[in-house]
C-alpha cells in the first residue's frame, strides 16, 4: 500500500470543504421574502421539560419465579394458591406408557390376566403432585 499523496503535516480538511457547503446551518434556511413551508426546514429546538424538583425516584422490584418441574418423585415448594412451603403429595394414575405396556403383553400372549401387570405398577403410571395443605393439582409428569 502506498502513503497518500500531498503534503504529511497538513491537516484534513474540514467538513464544509469537503461538502463545499458554506452555510452556518445544516438544513436550508428560507430567505428574506421565502414562505417558510416546512420542507428541508430546521426542526424546532428540542426543549427538555424541566426535571421534577425534590421527587423521590420510585423502584419496583420484580420477582420471577422459575418454572417448576415435576418428576416421579415429591418436590418441596411454595404453593402458590394456598403460599406455604410444602412437599407435594403424589397420586399415580394410568397413562400412555401403562396402557402401550397392556397391549405389549396383550401382543406377546400374556391375555390370561398377565396382561394387567401395569396396572400395579406405580413406575408406569403418570404422577399428579397435589398441595397437601389446600389439595390444589399443581402439576402432573406424563411418563410417555
Amino acid at each position: 500500500m502506498s502513503a497518500p499523496s500531498g503534503n504529511p503535516s497538513a491537516p484534513p480538511p474540514s467538513y464544509e470543504e469537503t461538502v463545499g457547503g458554506n452555510s452556518p446551518y445544516p438544513y436550508p434556511v428560507p430567505g428574506p421574502g421565502q414562505k417558510p413551508d416546512g420542507k428541508g426546514m430546521n426542526p424546532p429546538p428540542y426543549m427538555e421539560p424541566p426535571a421534577p424538583a425534590n421527587n423521590p425516584v420510585t423502584v419496583q422490584t420484580v420477582y420471577v419465579q422459575q418454572p417448576v418441574v415435576f418428576y416421579d418423585r415429591p418436590i418441596q415448594m411454595c404453593c402458590p394458591s394456598c403460599n406455604q412451603m410444602i412437599v407435594t403429595r403424589l397420586s399415580y394414575e394410568a397413562g400412555a406408557l401403562t396402557w402401550l405396556s397392556c397391549g405389549g403383553l396383550c401382543l406377546l400372549g400374556c391375555i390370561w390376566g398377565c396382561c394387567l401387570f401395569p396396572f400395579c405398577i406405580d413406575a408406569l403410571k403418570d404422577v399428579d403432585h397435589t398441595c397437601p395443605n389446600c389439595n390444589t393439582l399443581l402439576g402432573s409428569y406424563k411418563r410417555f
